[in-house]
């Protein structure tokens, strides 16, 4: 399946762009610089930043030295680009069909052929920087990365399409710790409170597409539970993966592990309210998506000033 994937994104490569009018590379300085930000873009640089740098706490908060800290963050920077570029080049014509300007493929500031070569190109790096680890270690990354990617086709429109989410995310602890020079085991609460916030991240994530989707025929497990479940869905999988996070470690909550708890609780429907009160719903709602950024950035937080995680 995975090699399924490959040879859409080469199939790109190798026919003739229809996604845009930015089909060459040629140009002056500003365009090719334009394309460079059209390019950066269209790699999700939101979530791939935010996922980023999530790692790079969590290994700072996990031991890992100066170095071990940026093999982690350079291999999961090489992963997200990997997938966010993935995801635009095989998305572009859905995208146009939509009339989704703000994606810089289907908007034609960069060519789809470009996007796909970057992709390819990410993605085979990414296994390289993880062995910058150990091997353990690089086969966890490159097992969420190809689960990732798995999302993106044709997981995206089945009923299966939340467990890339799940598998890639709760990856991302295992491979921070067992990419220490001491490895141990990764802790089973850490995995599944990451798994957690995958998934509902996946809802999240969906939520502002549903209508789109639906026109380009995509039927993942949100679009059959619709908005209404989808929303329900996120905020029990946050509100659970930050439980975990609690109460998981050995002993009893701390006062501030509990108020995370509340805070997740309540950042969900506070941001939904914000956002209907300024009107930014009447275009793409992007609440449910802000929450799981930041649930996930304070559940890292708590994590690296709690003491020791392993």
């Amino acid at each position: 399946m995975t090699s399924s994937v490959l040879r859409r994104v080469a199939r790109v490569l190798t026919r003739p762009d229809q996604a845009g009018p930015a089909t060459g590379d040629a140009g002056s300085g500003a365009t090719r610089t334009r394309r460079v930000v059209a390019l950066l873009r269209a790699s999700h640089p939101e979530p791939a930043a935010a996922v980023t740098t999530v790692a790079g706490l969590l290994a700072w908060g996990v031991g890992h030295r100066p170095a071990g800290v940026v093999a982690v963050v350079l291999t999961v920077a090489a992963s997200q680009l990997a997938v966010g570029w993935t995801n635009d080049a095989l998305d572009a014509k859905r995208d146009i069909v939509v009339g989704r300007r703000d994606k810089p493929v289907a908007a034609g500031l960069v060519s789809r052929r470009t996007t796909a070569l970057a992709a390819v190109t990410a993605t085979l790096a990414t296994p390289v920087l993880a062995l910058t680890t150990n091997q353990p270690a690089a086969a966890v990354a490159t097992a969420a990365l190809i689960s990732a990617l798995l999302y993106n086709w044709p997981l995206k429109s089945s009923p299966l399409s939340v467990l890339p989410y799940s598998i890639s995310f709760g990856s991302l602890p295992a491979f921070v710790v067992l990419a220490l020079p001491a490895a141990g085991t990764p802790p089973v609460w850490l995995v599944t409170a990451a798994a957690l916030l995958g998934a509902g991240a996946h809802f999240a994530n969906v939520l502002p597409d549903l209508d789109d989707d639906a026109r380009t025929g995509v039927r993942g497990l949100p679009h059959r539970l619709g908005a209404g479940g989808s929303r329900i869905a996120a905020i029990g999988l946050l509100l659970a993966a930050t439980a975990a996070l609690v109460f998981g470690p050995p002993g009893p909550p701390s006062p501030v592990g509990l108020a995370t708890v509340i805070a997740a609780l309540l950042i969900p429907p506070l941001l939904w309210c914000g956002e209907r009160v300024t009107n930014r719903t009447k275009n793409r709602s992007v609440a449910a998506f802000r929450a799981v950024l930041i649930i996930a950035f304070i559940d890292v937080l708590l994590l690296v000033t709690s003491g020791p995680l392993i």
